[in-house]
């Protein structure tokens, strides 16, 4: 089984929470939007701590290293099967200055050619109802458990 463990920032601005999340960089996901941002997340080994290995994943895919008082969420799974492990950190952060990561793509699919790509292409804090509809539907309850935690 395939897994997955990320950090969703969350700050309150006066009476509102905004949630910090990520779109994904590369030609397939250029002009996709609902649906399709996520959590800033990576793969992890049954040798790596959850938590450390979601901690790693933010800072590759943003530049930012996180620390402080991590609330854990339960687990989500995606379509895919995927399990995603995620903790919630209250943290501002710049969406403006991240800096992701690298790797090879091959594109076009089967072309021969490779272009590299960062893993994600921007980031952004919004709004309960507009984060959950720019995430990935699976993890958008991590949106709705904070919600819980935090009321």
């Amino acid at each position: 089984m395939k897994k997955s463990a990320g950090i969703l920032l969350f700050k309150k601005l006066k009476s509102e929470i905004y949630f910090f999340i990520a779109h994904p960089g590369g030609p397939f996901w250029k002009n996709k939007d609902v649906g399709s941002w996520s959590i800033p997340k990576g793969e992890f080994t049954d040798e790596e701590e959850p938590l450390q290995a979601a901690i790693r994943e933010f800072q590759e895919e943003t530049g930012i290293f996180l620390e402080g008082e991590f609330v854990e969420l339960n687990p989500v799974r995606l379509k895919s099967g995927k399990k995603i492990f995620a903790w919630a950190l209250e943290k501002d952060a710049d969406e403006t200055s991240i800096v992701s990561n690298e790797f090879p793509l091959e594109w076009p699919p089967k072309s021969g050619k490779f272009i590299t790509i960062p893993e994600i292409d921007k980031c952004g804090w919004f709004k309960e109802d507009e984060a959950k509809e720019k995430l990935n539907v699976a993890q958008s309850d991590f949106i709705d458990q904070m919600i819980k935690k935090l009321s």
